[in-house]
């Protein structure tokens, strides 16, 4: 009888590290991109040069567009640190949901991914009557309470409301 991997290896682990490592790093530069253009539009603003109410809406919607892609931003730092956290305590790749490893595939191009894609994609798709299977599209609540009576519930309870 074979068991099941619980882990990834050490040498796996250091591989997603450096993946990792190598987004943080590109994102703690685009953090300070944004910092700085930011500073520049402040600036500019401040500056009051033309007092045209057209370009202070411009530059008003330029910060607003800057904070929402820096709040962005830092939340996917937030993100690759928490899985550098699950390196370290060496529960990396392990799908919160099922306790079965997330793909190799699927951690390198989310690599603070904590949930394998069947799971990820096995739940009710919002405001479009369809539920996302691992199987595909199921066009009905009967077709996905077969699969997901919890998601079938759930959208019921709301339903119902």
């Amino acid at each position: 009888m074979t068991t099941a991997t619980v882990r990834y290896s050490d040498e796996d682990l250091r591989e997603f590290k450096t993946l990792i490592d190598s987004k943080l790093e590109k994102a703690f530069l685009e953090v300070r991109s944004l910092k700085e253009q930011m500073a520049e539009v402040h600036e500019n603003n401040s500056n009051g040069q033309s007092g045209d109410w057209t370009d202070e809406s411009s530059n008003q919607s330029q910060i607003e567009l800057l904070n929402n892609m820096l709040s962005r931003q830092q939340i996917f730092i937030r993100n690759l640190e928490q899985a550098l956290m699950r390196i370290q305590n060496k529960t990396y790749g392990i799908c919160s949901a099922t306790g079965n490893l997330i793909e190799k595939e699927r951690l390198r191009v989310v690599p603070h991914a904590t949930k394998s894609v069947e799971v990820k994609n096995a739940r009710p798709m919002i405001n479009t009557g369809k539920y996302a299977t691992a199987d595909g599209l199921k066009h009905n609540k009967e077709e996905a309470n077969n699969e997901h009576d919890d998601a079938g519930l759930q959208k019921d309870f709301f339903e119902n409301r």
